[in-house]
């Protein structure tokens, strides 16, 4: 059995309301913006491994984003009901991918030929989807256990994580963290293959 690709968990993730708010912000239908989620998706991931493979401090940014996403999944996505504004106080990965965000709307802006601003928008919208996502994985990879916090959220990430009990892995993920740290960030980006 293979896993789902990393964009066909965030498209669980997002439900079918989230996808269809989506459309309706890009003036198509559900195809359109699975199209276009799926571009952007597969653009900011891109961004983030480029980013995490770079010896630099954008680099060693991502790479302790990532760290903190493994060592503490629950941290992270505590505060997606606040929208935007409280996520950005969420953790260090919300701030990653908010940062990425413009240079990936002016990509794929260029790509789909949607204007920027709107694929910000949905950037924005995707942000608590990409951090439930994760985390969810994260925790799969961490301890095994964390797998069935892998549930769907019709709501989108509202609440994607279930109580804090669901991750008994989450200090076995600290040894992920060191040398191993680019595997595993591999496994959450690239649909967990080894």
């Amino acid at each position: 059995m293979s896993e789902p690709s990393f964009q066909d968990d965030v498209l669980t993730e997002l439900g079918d309301d989230k996808l269809t708010e989506i459309a309706g912000l890009l003036g198509t239908d559900t195809n359109g913006a699975r199209d276009t989620v799926a571009a952007t998706v597969g653009a900011m991931t891109g961004d983030l491994q480029q980013k995490a493979d770079a010896d630099d401090d954008d680099g060693n940014e991502v790479r302790q984003a990532f760290a903190e996403v493994t060592q503490a999944p629950l941290e992270g996505v505590a505060t997606l009901g606040g929208g935007l504004g409280g996520l950005l106080s969420g953790g260090m990965m919300a701030g990653v991918l908010a940062k990425v965000s413009k240079p990936v709307a002016n990509a794929v802006s260029k790509k789909t030929g949607i204007p920027a601003p709107t694929v910000a928008r949905v950037i924005e919208m995707l942000i608590p989807v990409l951090l439930a996502v994760f985390a969810k994985r994260a925790a799969g990879k961490a301890g095994g256990a964390g797998a069935g916090a892998g549930a769907p959220s019709a709501a989108g990430a509202e609440s994607p994580i279930p109580s804090p009990g669901a991750v008994p892995g989450a200090a076995g993920a600290a040894p992920g963290a060191g040398g191993g740290l680019g595997d595993l960030l591999g496994q959450i980006l690239g649909g967990g293959k080894k």
